[in-house]
């Protein structure tokens, strides 16, 4: 019996005001979407408002964020991480979310698709790569990249290279491979981190 979709939940980490954040995640659900074996699920931080300070006993409303956000976690059986850099790192509402959670991404694949000026936020993937393995998560070698991204994106929300899609294959073919092989490994022995 073949296996279920991979349950690929694609995270907007930035929940500044007029991000480009959506157009690079839509694009990459996209694609992600066109392939039969993934089911995606977006997750917009900007839509979860968890504070930035940390309570082991937090409020009935923020637990009801937090309840909710983290079922979504749970459910996915890997994640690609869409993130801008700002000031050589990745925004505060990622690492709130990383710092809030914890459990839901051990043993699952993290991927991402980076995007900004020159270095196409390569550098808030390196930062983000030492957070994951300490949440047990397993990033993936190849990511997305989007240099200059304002100039990589039509009015269609469509990239404009030739070199993105490509990428974005690369990505979802380790994503899907990482992710089938975490999620056969998981039911047959829970991981206990």
């Amino acid at each position: 019996m073949p296996n279920a979709p991979l349950r690929l939940a694609v995270i907007i980490g930035s929940n500044r005001e007029g991000r480009f954040g959506g157009t690079v995640a839509e694009w990459f659900a996209g694609v992600a979407r066109r392939n039969a074996g993934v089911a995606v699920e977006m997750i917009d931080l900007a839509e979860h408002h968890l504070p930035t300070v940390i309570s082991m006993e937090p409020a009935p409303e923020v637990r009801r964020v937090l309840d909710e956000v983290s079922g979504r976690l749970e459910r996915a059986d890997a994640f690609a991480v869409v993130t801008p850099e700002y000031n050589h790192s990745y925004p505060a509402s990622l690492k709130n979310l990383l710092d809030w959670t914890g459990t839901q991404w051990h043993a699952k694949p993290v991927g991402f698709v980076s995007y900004g000026g020159v270095a196409g936020g390569s550098r808030a993937v390196e930062h983000l790569r030492t957070v994951c393995a300490e949440l047990h998560a397993a990033t993936v070698r190849d990511v997305v990249t989007l240099s200059n991204v304002w100039e990589q994106f039509g009015e269609d929300g469509q990239v404009t290279n030739d070199t993105a899609p490509a990428a974005a294959k690369t990505l979802l073919d380790q994503l899907i491979w990482w992710g089938n092989a975490l999620r056969d490994a998981r039911a047959k022995t829970p991981y206990s981190g």
